[in-house]
């Protein structure tokens, strides 16, 4: 084996713990920049296989429950605070909350929340473009819905795109070690799986058991319905606005990401914190952030604009569907 395969073998080893141990230039230019990185996507990889641990761990009512449950906490640490917090700055918080709150959007093992900010900024900036990274339009549903993510040039952090919240050293360690929150979590459902099993064995819970559909199912499941707004919510559903894009609303995606399926409301209006702008367009995201800021953790929650409800911004019927 050549003395460069083992350099490389060892530098993605090291990112997958230190997501900012890298060689700019592999990142930014380069004929391999768009290729898939298959050795730093490795832990990826076998999030997916281990689902198949599922028949040998088998179920319990718990299990499940905890994968469900877990689904929808970090859902909506996805949408509430990596997309509409983040990304748009739709509400205002504290310091403190504003950690916390990135703490459970990382345990989601969907990268740091600086990385995924940055880069749904540069989403709405060249949106269904050839600089969109996940344009179906542009790309095809897979590499939208996957692929994109797991290349080269994708893998850096864009600071100057993020530099409101990069000035939090708090915020730069989690996006650096973007895999410590997922680690902790995996290894507490372990060691909460073990405790049950040998204090409560009645309940069929083991470690492993909880440890496989609490993380490693939830997680999967997590990472696909985020990545259907990605890619089929710029393929499939009705557009109210002309956005210049191909943002679609579906209710189905709007169920399953707990209201991240008015997507092309939210390309339209971007910076408000409610996506589902009528009362029949269901957004438990939003109902989520407005009992928090009842509450005073989260406050000054922008409006959908008087103009996003004016006939006239709107596509005629019979466009809207097509």
């Amino acid at each position: 084996m050549r003395r460069s395969h083992l350099g490389q073998i060892a530098r993605a080893f090291v990112q997958w713990f230190d997501s900012e141990y890298f060689d700019p230039a592999t990142v930014s230019d380069g004929r391999d920049v768009d290729c898939i990185n298959w050795l730093r996507t490795l832990p990826f990889v076998i999030l997916h296989l281990g689902c198949l641990a599922v028949f040998w761990v088998g179920w319990s009512p718990i299990a499940v429950q905890t994968a469900i449950a877990l689904y929808l906490v970090r859902m909506f640490a996805i949408t509430g605070i990596y997309h509409r917090y983040f990304a748009h700055r739709t509400f205002r918080t504290s310091r403190w909350a504003q950690f916390m709150f990135a703490l459970l959007g990382a345990s989601s093992a969907q990268r740091g929340p600086l990385w995924w900010a940055a880069h749904h900024r540069n989403h709405h900036r060249e949106s269904d473009t050839q600089a969109d990274p996940h344009s179906p339009v542009q790309y095809g549903f897979l590499r939208s819905h996957v692929g994109w993510f797991m290349c080269n040039r994708y893998y850096a952090t864009h600071y100057p795109r993020i530099q409101d919240f990069a000035r939090f050293p708090e915020l730069i360690w989690l996006n650096r070690f973007d895999k410590a929150a997922p680690a902790a979590l995996g290894l507490a459902l372990y060691l909460v799986g073990a405790w049950l099993e040998r204090t409560a064995p009645s309940l069929g819970v083991t470690g492993l058991q909880l440890f496989v559909w609490g993380f490693i199912v939830s997680t999967t499941v997590l990472f696909h319905a985020t990545a259907t707004i990605n890619s089929l919510a710029h393929l499939i559903g009705s557009r109210r606005y002309d956005t210049g894009d191909a943002s679609r609303n579906n209710f189905l995606l709007a169920l399953i990401t707990l209201g991240e399926g008015w997507h092309n409301n939210h390309h339209q209006h971007m910076g408000c914190t409610r996506q589902g702008f009528y009362w029949w367009e269901i957004d438990l995201t939003y109902y989520v952030l407005k009992l928090l800021s009842w509450t005073g953790i989260i406050w000054d929650l922008k409006p959908v604009p008087a103009k996003a409800y004016d006939p006239a911004e709107q596509l005629p019927a019979k466009r809207a569907a097509a």
